[in-house]
């Protein structure tokens, strides 16, 4: 993962960990019963924001870009391609690009779930 300069201390990750130890240590016992599960939500959204904000989508956007053979294009406009060419089915088992599709979209499912589900990874 590239290195970001910090520019302040605590970093914003720090702030959100420690944002969500006092949720989860200090004010979801206080609450009443009908909140916590709220109160958990919140907790688990600053976790996946805190994932979110660490996840480096270099090597998975790099992956999609040589699969597509789209050296340039916004992320969002080359998903969108990419699923055309699924539905189009360019991409099916025994065509030319279906092996680099597969990786790429391996790569995207990895990035994804480390950061909304890294329990599914075994993280």
């Amino acid at each position: 993962m590239p290195e970001r300069p910090m520019l302040e201390q605590p970093d914003a990750a720090n702030l959100l960990d420690t944002a969500r130890d006092v949720l989860l240590r200090t004010l979801l016992p206080a609450l009443p019963e009908a909140l916590r599960f709220q109160a958990r939500m919140v907790a688990n959204a600053m976790a996946v924001a805190r994932r979110e904000g660490e996840a480096d989508p270099a090597p998975a956007l790099a992956a999609l870009r040589a699969a597509l053979g789209a050296p340039e294009g916004e992320a969002g406009d080359l998903l969108m391609r990419l699923a055309r060419d699924i539905r189009a089915g360019a991409h099916d088992p025994g065509t030319p690009g279906h092996a680099a599709v597969a990786e790429a979209l391996l790569a995207l499912t990895r990035l994804r779930c480390g950061v909304s589900a890294p329990k599914a990874l075994g993280h």
